[in-house]
């Protein structure tokens, strides 16, 4: 009888994780966490007690279990895990059908470094995986000159993974991409790009919008426009190539009307307006690239 009651009950746990297994898929989230030297596992084997056992995982990635022995599990989730001890409990004929789960109780290395464009770079605890957007607020959110692409370095494999910052909350919450402890967190430097010569406010632009793009009539539009003393029809955009720079003459007067199409910018691209035809005539590519070099830095708002 009591045979018959553990039968039904191991089927009715092994229902529940098909279950719970399942609904992870289905909602397109898979356990990602890998275990590693330093980690301290509590391994469990359903109705054997006596195997119960916490272990830390040594610097060679072996676990030592009772019975086992060492087992190799650095590098594998917890469930990979749980796999591997049960495939051995059969191999070594301890039991025909063990049903194994293996939790990681500790980390070796609970810290997220988070570096970069952020207000407090540095190093915050965590336990468990959190949301991209909880560890940027550990470090104080996003600095003004921030891309909004960052990058998180997975801890263990080096694999990287691509986040965007989205203006767009239902984008911004989005829980699919976790950090996990020991993870890395690079925010890089926005992209600039800079409107000189007679413009309203001449300096460099970030590229830090929601789509980390800028047109060129966006950029003199944040750079005040062109005042009547300017001579758009002779604006010129200076464009960093693999050869070196490239200079191309826009008819600015004409893309302002509407009557040939904007541009968009690429990193570091200057827009150069001239004031008047007499003062412009000598001035060169060189001597605009050095006014790029001194211009002051405005962030997209």
């Amino acid at each position: 009888m009591r045979f018959l009651k553990l039968q039904f009950l191991a089927l009715v746990l092994t229902a529940s994780a098909l279950a719970q297994t399942s609904s992870a898929t289905a909602s397109g989230s898979a356990e990602s966490i890998l275990i590693g030297p330093g980690d301290m596992l509590h391994v469990q084997v359903f109705d054997t007690p006596e195997m119960d056992q916490h272990a830390r995982v040594t610097d060679d990635g072996n676990v030592p279990l009772i019975f086992l022995g060492n087992v190799h599990v650095a590098g594998l989730t917890p469930e990979g895990a749980a796999r591997t001890v049960e495939t051995q409990l059969q191999q070594k004929e301890y039991m025909k059908h063990p049903q194994v789960t293996v939790t990681i109780e500790q980390y070796a290395t609970q810290g997220v470094l988070v570096i970069g464009e952020v207000a407090h770079p540095g190093s915050y605890q965590i336990d468990t995986s959190r949301p991209v957007m909880d560890v940027l607020s550990m470090a104080g959110g996003l600095q003004e000159l921030a891309n909004r692409h960052v990058t998180i370095e997975r801890h263990g494999t080096g694999e990287r993974v691509q986040y965007f910052v989205s203006n767009n909350p239902e984008e911004a919450f989005n829980h699919s991409i976790l950090v996990h402890p020991g993870d890395k967190v690079m925010v890089p430097k926005a992209s600039l790009v800079y409107a000189l010569g007679d413009v309203g406010r001449p300096g460099g632009y970030t590229m830090n919008n929601n789509r980390s793009q800028l047109s060129l009539l966006q950029m003199l539009a944040l750079a005040g426009g062109t005042p009547p003393t300017a001579r758009p029809a002779a604006a010129r955009l200076i464009r960093r190539t693999a050869d070196g720079y490239t200079e191309t003459h826009i008819q600015l007067s004409d893309m302002q009307k509407g009557k040939i199409p904007d541009i968009m910018l690429e990193p570091e691209d200057i827009l150069y307006v001239p004031f008047s035809y007499l003062k412009n005539i000598a001035v060169s590519g060189s001597s605009i690239l050095a006014g790029a070099s001194s211009a002051a830095v405005y962030a997209v708002p």
